[in-house]
Order: C-alpha cells, then structure tokens, then sequence
C-alpha cells in the first residue's frame, strides 16, 4: 500500500497547471492525503474517478483544509477533534488553530489503522502563535493521536511546520529561534516520539540535504536550501510494516513536495 502526503498550497492552482493529475497518475497512490487545500470540495476540478473524495475544508475561503483520496473506501471519516480534546485545550478560544473551523484535521478508520492528515498552524513570524501551538495545539493533536491508538494503530501525516532537528533544515544554526525551529515547537514534535511514534523516514535515511518545503526566495528548492517539516510518523506497532518512506522533491506545483510510504499490511 502506497500512501502519499502533500501540501498542496492550493489544489486548484496545482490542478490548473496540469501537474496534479500527472502526479497521481505517475504515483498511483493508494492514499493520497492532502494538506492546505484552499477550496470546498465543489470547488475542486479534479476528477480521479478511482477515488473515494473526503474534504475537511476552512469555514473561510481559500484558506487551509484537508482532504483524503482513497481507493480503498474506509470505514469510517472524522473530520476535525473530537469536541471533549477541543474544550480541555481551549481550542475554540482562538478562530487561528481551531481545527473544527479551519479544517486541519481528517482522519480515516480502516480495518487495520486510523490514518489522520494534518495542516499544523504556524507560530507566525512574530511567534505571536507559539504559545498557542505549544500549550494548546501540539498537545490537543498528540491526546487525539493517543486516543485513536488504544483503538488500533495510528498513522499520522501532513505539515507539522516544524524541522525537528538540526538535519532537519538546511541552515539550522542561523534559523534558531524562528518560526518552524523554536524550542518549544521542536520540543512538541518530541513529544510524539517519546510516546511511542515513529518518523517513518528516518527509519531509511539519514543525515541532511532532505527537504520538504523551500521559500520562493533566492532560487531556495534549485539550491536545496530547504526545510523537512512535512512527515508520516506511525505506532511503533506498525514500524516495522513500513518498507520505504521517501520524499519526493522532483514533483512541482506547490513549495512543499510529496512525501510518501510504502506500507506492507
């Protein structure tokens, strides 16, 4: 099974110029778990008729959502968190990071796994957001995780807007501090890790140079000064079914590229 995740920063500017039918017709996605959509699914143009469509769009227009293309038809879709995990971390306060309003959320059940996309909030240059991803968004996202996990194994993918480590970017020590490399935002992604999670593609690559998202500034994606905040982490149940995790810099439309697993289950 070959599962795929994108940010594609507007599914209808990337369809407009040809690029996203020619991706999932060279890919052939089993999944394809989408991020950033900008659009209502009426909206949308694509027309992959193999594919069971599954939107979670922003209540604002052309902004956020997500969206999940699959040929196995699931079980089950949830979008958004579950109302309880929304009041304990006071999510509904802020309209930014509200996943049940801006559509950051969906996850799919099937037979063997919960699959979840995910669009994380930015801190914002300013890091006026970093209280909030850190006190209320990265925590309410991982007690989801952890929740969906007493049931069955959890996969989890998408734009977590975070470079864990310092292999993670390109140009780390002059990015310290900054939105995507603060403590507090790397200390979140951690917290997957030590609960058990698992970041798929350094279970087969090491070191830097892999990255998934590049600025528009200074010929950044030519030069591969780049950031790796796009990611599958998966249930230490499921490590070892994964036999391929890569990312896929080569395919264009968007300034993040596809990352993708291979899962044998």
């Amino acid at each position: 099974m070959k599962i795929y995740s994108w940010n594609v920063n507007g599914i209808r500017a990337v369809h407009k110029k040809g690029l996203f039918t020619k991706f999932v017709e060279k890919e052939k996605p089993d999944i394809l778990c989408l991020q950033e959509t900008k659009a209502m699914r009426e909206q949308s143009e694509v027309d992959l008729p193999e594919y069971e469509e599954y939107w979670n769009s922003a209540e604002r227009k052309g902004y956020s959502g997500t969206a999940i293309f699959t040929k196995e038809k699931p079980l089950k879709v949830i979008n958004g968190l579950p109302a309880d995990i929304v009041k304990k971390y006071k999510l509904a306060d802020d309209d930014y990071g509200n996943p049940n309003k801006e559509g950051r959320v969906i996850a799919a059940e099937y037979k063997k796994f919960f699959l979840v996309t995910v669009y994380t909030p930015n801190a914002k240059d300013d890091l006026s957001r970093l209280s909030l991803r850190h006190k209320k968004w990265d925590p309410a996202f991982l007690a989801y995780c952890k929740k969906m996990e007493k049931k069955k194994p959890v996969i989890f993918c998408g734009d977590l807007n975070v470079a864990h480590t310092p292999d993670d970017l390109a140009r780390p020590k002059q990015n310290e501090g900054n939105k995507g490399y603060t403590k507090e935002e790397r200390d979140g992604f951690q917290k997957f890790i030590d609960a058990g999670f698992v970041d798929t593609f350094r279970l087969f690559h090491q070191g830097n140079g892999y990255y998934t998202w590049w600025t528009h500034w200074a010929n950044a994606r030519a030069n591969n000064v780049g950031w790796r905040i796009d990611y599958f982490l998966v249930s230490k149940k499921l490590a070892d079914k994964v036999t391929a995790a890569n990312i896929h810099p080569d395919i264009m439309g968007s300034d993040h590229c596809p990352i993708s697993i291979t899962l044998k289950i």
